[in-house]
């Protein structure tokens, strides 16, 4: 997901995005451990989407 489409999202699904990712992530982190994953890369995808996330989220609590 690009910068540009999170800068369009509002508030509510900005933050509905990042629960469901956070838990999307915590599945395949417990499903890696359990069988390998195809691509363990998807991981490390997943983690910076969520930072990316995060990252405008504070930045539209710290411009209130």
């Amino acid at each position: 997901m690009k910068s540009i489409n999170i800068k369009e999202l509002t508030d509510e699904e900005l933050s509905e995005l990042i629960n469901e990712e956070s838990l999307n992530y915590t599945k395949m982190r417990l499903s890696h451990a359990i069988t390998p994953l195809e691509s363990p890369a998807n991981l490390g995808a997943t983690r910076k989407k969520i930072a990316r996330l995060m990252t405008e989220e504070r930045a539209r609590q710290l411009a209130k």
